[in-house]
């Protein structure tokens, strides 16, 4: 099992910031069934003022890259994805397009 932690940051806004929270109490069940046809085994979202931290675990079948692929070809999940950047923002630090950054694990206990 192995696992992949993410950040992305939400508008730093009140309002804005409680409906994401709002969405996530009740994910739609095709995003809930993308997310582990994809092989993903548990996420995790987390959250800290506007800042989103994602805790991914999957399987041997899982890559960014097939979880791209099967995204970008699941109407429903460019449904939930464009209604999803009304509340998010990229990092200062990623690059044009790019939303969840992967982060370096620097350590372990």
């Amino acid at each position: 099992m192995k696992k992949y932690c993410l950040a992305l940051d939400l508008k730093d806004d009140p309002i804005l910031i409680s409906e994401y929270k709002k969405y996530h109490e009740n994910v739609w069940p095709e995003i809930e069934q993308s997310i582990t046809d994809s092989g993903i085994t548990s996420a995790e979202i987390y959250c800290l003022g506007n800042r989103l931290f994602m805790i991914l675990e999957v399987d041997n079948s899982f890559s960014f890259e097939k979880k791209g692929k099967m995204d970008s070809n699941n109407a429903k999940v460019q449904e939930w994805e464009t209604l999803m950047w009304k509340y998010q923002q990229a990092l200062p630090i990623a690059k044009k397009g790019e939303k969840w950054l992967l982060m370096d694990k620097i350590y372990e206990l």
